[in-house]
């Protein structure tokens, strides 16, 4: 047990528990400097047996070499490589450089990560600890963060150890412990035991009070002090915080080191991976012997064995920040020479790149080659840091402009659009021909709406597309794509006639018969004249921007068989290609689409592997649909704290849609549960504002709302803008839309037969919630009527239909209705079936439609152990023993 660290072991070894027995575990350790994470990582390997360990470190100096963290851990779990799907091997393959072939995308080479540990773990437990998190290069640590999440029966540990305070979006929202300083009895007993003589008291709890319980800083203080100060005091009260003091305090030490063993400690820092024999190699380059490194051992600072080690990392980046810029170089270039280019040619060209002065078109050339190796495995942010500093040394300025602009997209791929702005700048300094101008202003236009991609990047999308309409039609039209997408976003937030303004814009462009063409000429329409009969909405096309745009055209017209098609096609490309940025947006499009055909269960499963995925990324989703699928459920505590999310969104990022998206959610929320006027001033504040497929859906909203509140005039006139719609647009949708408000603002000589031709329109399969709605309010009407018994009829097919759809809100709305006519409206039975969890329920249907253990993982991002386990327990929650029972419980 360490010192005065109970509470954490007791943690570490609960962990280590549950782990033996089957279940998987994670937790963040997080402190400060030396507050002793490293010490509680050395303590669950020591107490991992029969568990093994694997050990990950993260390494400042190393936090751009793609995948150098993800090497450590998969290393030594590579022999069961060959149990993993073909996909996945490939995936891990490819990103490890074992073999070649086209880049991995995060949630491929995820679960490649996953099914590795899970199988590994299948012959003993798998403890792994990773140690200085915030220095693992940033595909190593997404791919890490996104494997923790989804650990759950594979009897795998993963425990991370990351300073505070950071950034951390990469593990944020996992389980963690934080690490504070030492209780006073510890922190006492450990600071006597390495003062040197009996010391003043004053100075003892000055010592005490200054270090914090911080361990390190008590076992290192005493050493920065003279013995008069420690006896008298003598020296004064230091403000310095304590992790600097440390810092300040092993640079201290090391100055005072021989010069030799100063050179060897560098070159041990600069080589992260504590390759013993190479390090030896490149200390004979520099003429260092490796009896230099006894001053350092007997100091405590370095362990020179097997493998070299330093105590702590706080040793490693004093050495490496206090040295000399000319002793660097030569360090680097030692390293370069002692690394066999055919083993680690990333390395060497990284380490001779650092240690060129001048510009070197040799080097350069190195450095680009390892930026496309880095991009072959899906190293974005690594290619980005080779070909910065192979432009830095690029003599050719023509060359030199290219391989910034190369950075530039590299930097545009990881989400880094920061660092565009200055690389496209430095770019365009140089002599650029018209391709690589247009190359230019594409990156520009893409980095400002990744950047923003509400209201504000509107315009400056717009005068890209305009630059690049005499270099490349093909990037104007795309370009212009992105302004409407940045108009539809920023919705009420920016610009009211954005959209209007875009449009006009860009009929400017060169016309394009190309997908992105076609929709452009179709939201131009829209947008300038108002024709909702031209926004035709492409289906050829794999683009994810295009499609996320298509659809919501599709959607703006009430085209669901189009929407169905559109957002099936694009969760499917999104699997297929494992694009972390575009499959959250896929399955939340998919999502909204699964609402109007009643299917709410599948939208909420949807949405939380979404969310698991974005959390995993680190890239949260803007586009409120939550909020929609919680209203459609009647789930008012939840739709009306998703519905506030939305709108806090908004505020802070501009993206006005999220505005309409949460007054739509309100209207469905407070229309299901009778609440008509709040749902009338919702639908009222939302149609305040065209936004771009919410319109026509609010305007059903209001219709219903104010026809119940009492507001004819109000029902009126939205049923007017449902007309010119309608008319427009011919679909189901769209003339069952107005044939239901015609029923519901009209005489009621003609109203029955309105109500009918609604349901009619509604008849098919992918419009069963509108259609559920449509009876309810023709049961309302003929109760009204006093025809009771047509009333039951609707009515009680409408509850039917809201109960099966898990829509609660509107079937206690049609329930109450029931009531009001004279029959006896039974309460749901309990039923096995709502015991299961949604991801329980995801599960045992795709494995009632014959989908094996391993593909559901896939596509659920799951072990296959985890898919068995759950399933294991779907089978005792449903009292059955078999998939083959699954149909008779589920079936339906």
């Amino acid at each position: 047990m360490l010192l005065g660290r109970g509470r954490e072991c007791d943690a570490l070894d609960g962990l280590l528990r549950n782990v033996r027995a089957g279940r998987s575990g994670v937790l963040v350790l997080r402190g400060e400097p030396g507050i002793g994470k490293s010490a509680l990582l050395d303590h669950v390997a020591g107490q991992a047996a029969p568990g093994r360990v694997v050990r990950v470190a993260g390494v400042e100096v190393e936090v751009d070499i793609a995948y150098s963290g993800l090497q450590q851990l998969c290393g030594p779990l590579l022999p069961h490589l060959g149990a993993l799907p073909g996909v996945q091997a490939a995936a891990l393959s490819t990103a490890l450089g074992l073999t070649t072939g086209s880049p991995p995308e995060l949630l491929p080479l995820g679960l490649a990560v996953l099914s590795l540990l899970a199988e590994a773990a299948s012959e003993r437990p798998i403890v792994g600890v990773v140690d200085d998190a915030q220095w693992l290069d940033r595909m190593s640590g997404l791919i890490l963060g996104f494997a923790a999440r989804r650990l759950d029966a594979e009897s795998v540990a993963l425990i991370f150890a990351t300073r505070e305070p950071s950034d951390d979006s990469v593990l944020g929202g996992l389980p963690e412990l934080r690490v504070g300083g030492l209780p006073v009895g510890a922190a006492r007993t450990l600071l006597d035991s390495v003062l040197p003589e009996p010391v003043d008291a004053a100075v003892r709890e000055r010592l005490l009070a200054e270090a914090g319980g911080n361990p390190l800083a008590l076992l290192e203080l005493p050493r920065g002090s003279s013995s008069a100060e420690l006896a008298f005091g003598f020296g004064g009260h230091r403000t310095t915080p304590v992790a600097g003091r440390v810092d300040e305090g092993f640079r201290r030490r090391i100055a005072a080191l021989p010069a030799e063993t100063r050179v060897l400690l560098l070159a041990a820092a600069v080589e992260p991976t504590g390759d013993a024999p190479l390090l030896l190699r490149a200390l004979q380059l520099l003429g260092v012997k490796l009896s230099a490194a006894e001053p350092a051992a007997t100091e405590g600072l370095l362990e020179l064995g097997a493998a070299v080690r330093f105590r702590h990392p706080l040793v490693r980046s004093a050495s490496w920040r206090s040295a000399d810029a000319t002793l660097l170089r030569e360090v680097h270039a030692a390293l370069a020479d002692a690394t066999d280019p055919a083993d680690d040619p990333d390395r060497r060209a990284w380490h001779r790149g650092h240690a060129a002065l001048e510009p070197d078109e040799e080097v350069a050339g190195e450095l680009a080659a390892a930026a496309g190796r880095a991009l072959a495995r899906g190293g974005r942010a690594a290619a980005a840091s080779f070909l910065e500093r192979a432009a830095v040394l690029t003599p050719d300025a023509d060359r030199r402009a290219a391989r910034l602009l190369a950075a530039a997209r590299a930097h545009l791929a990881t989400g880094a659009t920061a660092a565009v702005a200055g690389l496209l700048a430095a770019a365009e300094l140089g002599p650029l021909d018209a391709r690589l101008r247009a190359e230019a202003g594409r990156l520009r236009a893409r980095a400002a709406f990744l950047g923003d991609s509400g209201a504000r990047s509107g315009p400056v999308l717009l005068d890209a597309a305009a630059v690049l309409a005499e270099l490349d039609g093909t990037a104007a039209r795309e370009t212009a794509l992105l302004a409407f997408a940045a108009a539809i976003h920023g919705g009420r937030s920016g610009d009211p006639d954005a959209l209007r303004r875009t449009g006009e814009a860009a009929s400017a462009l060169p016309r394009g018969d190309d997908p992105a063409g076609r929709l452009l000429d179709g939201l131009i329409a829209r947008s300038v004249d108002g024709d909702v009969s031209r926004a035709a909405a492409p289906e050829t096309t794999d683009d994810p921007e295009v499609l996320w745009l298509s659809a919501t055209v599709a959607l703006d017209r009430l085209d669901q068989a189009t929407l169905d098609r559109l957002t099936v096609r694009g969760v499917e490309n999104a699997r297929r290609s494992g694009a972390r940025s575009a499959l959250p947006v896929a399955l939340a499009g998919r999502s909204e689409a699964l609402l109007a055909a009643g299917r709410l269960a599948e939208a909420r499963i949807l949405l939380d592997e979404a969310r698991t995925i974005a959390e995993a990324t680190g890239r949260p989703s803007r586009l409120g649909t939550r909020a929609l699928v919680a209203a459609h459920q009647g789930r008012e505590k939840e739709a009306e704290e998703e519905i506030g999310a939305a709108e806090r969104t908004a505020a802070i990022t501009g993206v006005g849609r999220l505005i309409g998206v949460a007054a739509l959610s309100r209207a469905v929320l407070r229309n299901g549960l009778g609440h008509f006027p709040a749902a009338l001033a919702a639908a009222r504040a939302g149609t305040e504002f065209p936004d771009l497929s919410l319109y026509p859906r609010l305007l059903s909203e209001l219709v219903e709302a104010a026809s119940r509140a009492g507001a004819p005039a109000a029902a009126a006139e939205a049923r007017d803008r449902i007309a010119e719609l309608a008319t427009a647009a011919g679909t189901p949708w769209a003339l069952g839309a107005l044939a239901l408000a015609e029923a519901l603002t009209g005489p009621t000589s003609g109203a029955e037969a309105r109500f009918l031709a609604a349901i009619a329109h509604f008849d098919v399969d992918l419009l069963a919630f509108p259609r559920a709605r449509a009876r309810l309010l023709h049961g309302e009407w003929l109760r009204r009527e006093n025809r009771r018994v047509d009333a039951r009829t609707a009515l009680r097919a409408a509850h039917e239909a809201f109960t099966a759809m898990g829509a609660d809100a509107f079937a206690d709305r049609a329930a109450r209705e029931l009531t009001a006519t004279g029959e006896t409206v039974r309460k749901r039975s309990a039923d096995a079936r709502d015991e299961l969890t949604p991801q329980e329920t995801q599960i045992a249907r795709l494995a009632l439609d014959h989908r094996t253990n391993a593909e559901i993982a896939a596509m659920m991002y799951l072990s296959p152990r985890t898919v068995e386990w759950h399933l294991r327990k779907v089978f005792t929650k449903l009292g059955i023993s078999s998939r083959r029972e699954l149909a008779t419980v589920l079936g339906e």
